[in-house]
């Protein structure tokens, strides 16, 4: 076997290991030039130019983060990354914009509005059961998803530190599950909604709640970190 042969195979066994899958090949560099999620979250490998890291075919190779939504949140030029990476999932109007005469035109620069709800606001505490507050709070959400031409809605799950990891996280899951359910409910496309639970690992406190011990002071003190964002992404 060839050293340049190994090589290659050791690589390819290396981003298996990562459970790391291929998306459809492409021709030239793809250079991410924005993200609409403020975490950073890129759903394919990149080198430190932000490029998409490829196969020797021209493969993109998919993150942990990738699905069908979170490829239309990252930018590469004018249009999504998955315009390039991934052309038979993400939409053909997400590409391209066509004018009354047939010819192609730029694409609209997209609109995104960030709103952080806090988590007490939709839910009884240590519950995923959406209050009558929570459930106006998302009516206006949906009202200003109506006004735009939605691309994707992110809702991402926060908890506190009270209680161990793993309820944690599966917490914040069901209380973001429940927004999107809620949103479908009044007629936004379910596969326009991307959701997440990140339980207690992004705390908005940090340090100003450690010296805080008795129960019901702590838990008053930790409410920040008791939230879910949500993200609208479109074009008007």
């Amino acid at each position: 076997m060839s050293k340049n042969l190994k090589n290659k195979m050791l690589a390819l066994a290396a981003v298996a290991a990562l459970g790391i899958a291929a998306a459809p090949a492409q021709s030239k560099d793809v250079v991410i030039t924005y993200t609409y999620d403020d975490r950073g979250v890129v759903p394919y490998v990149i080198d430190n130019r932000k490029a998409v890291a490829t196969s020797g075919t021209g493969l993109c190779w998919r993150t942990g983060f990738w699905s069908p939504a979170v490829i239309e949140t990252a930018v590469a030029g004018q249009f999504p990354v998955g315009c390039s990476c991934d052309p038979d999932i993400i939409p053909a109007d997400k590409c391209e914009v066509v004018d009354q005469t047939g010819g192609a035109k730029a694409a609209p620069q997209p609109t995104t509005e960030k709103i952080k709800l806090s988590a007490d606001a939709l839910f009884d505490f240590d519950s995923a059961m959406l209050r009558q507050e929570g459930k106006m709070a998302l009516n206006d959400l949906a009202a200003k998803a109506a006004n735009v031409n939605l691309e994707v809605i992110l809702a991402v799950g926060h908890t506190d530190r009270i209680g161990s990891d793993s309820y944690n996280k599966a917490l914040s899951e069901r209380r973001a599950t429940s927004v999107k359910n809620y949103l479908v409910s009044k007629g936004i496309d379910a596969k326009r909604i991307y959701t997440e639970g990140k339980g207690e690992s992004q705390p908005v406190t940090g340090t100003s709640c450690d010296n805080v011990n008795e129960r019901s002071a702590l838990i008053s003190c930790l409410q920040p970190d008791r939230r879910v964002e949500v993200e609208v992404i479109g074009t008007k």
